[in-house]
């Protein structure tokens, strides 16, 4: 078995000078980095647990995670099957619950790919492709909660 490692560092950057004194008193915004990364990503808690609407929060991280490794997957994958995809687009969906006796859970995620294929590829083997994608997905196989698909693939335009 080979293990793969991941490191981040993760820095909060919300003390408003009184630290935690108070639920209300600091703000959620922290920051995202790693060694040699060139950008760090300004993070914030979602608007519902006060944090900053135009950063992005963990929530929003968890679902472009899932969407970006089931392309990263689907697009290896056609090539393997010999279909040239051309563009590829997705806007994913995930689904919190919260209340009952967890404090919130993820209950599903929805991606929505939009996949542009060379004409003459094979559109059904092209949307059954998306099934293996999400078996192999190492972030989906590492999901308590459902992940389907809605695709859509559409002929390159000449």
């Amino acid at each position: 078995m080979k293990t793969h490692h991941y490191k981040v560092t993760i820095n909060w950057s919300g003390n408003l000078g009184t630290g935690t004194s108070g639920y209300t008193a600091y703000n959620r915004n922290h920051n995202l980095s790693a060694d040699n990364k060139t950008e760090n990503i300004k993070l914030s808690s979602d608007p519902a647990f006060r944090g900053d609407a135009s950063l992005y929060n963990p929530e929003e991280l968890l679902v472009a995670s899932i969407a970006s490794c089931h392309m990263l997957w689907y697009l290896h994958l056609c090539a393997d099957a010999g279909i040239t995809v051309v563009a590829y687009k997705d806007l994913p969906e995930g689904f919190m619950e919260e209340g009952g006796t967890s404090p919130g859970k993820f209950v599903k995620v929805l991606l929505h790919p939009c996949v542009t294929i060379k004409q003459g590829g094979n559109s059904q083997q092209a949307i059954d492709l998306h099934h293996q994608a999400n078996e192999k997905c190492f972030i989906a196989n590492s999901c308590n909660f459902p992940i389907e698909h809605e695709p859509e693939i559409i002929f390159e335009f000449i």
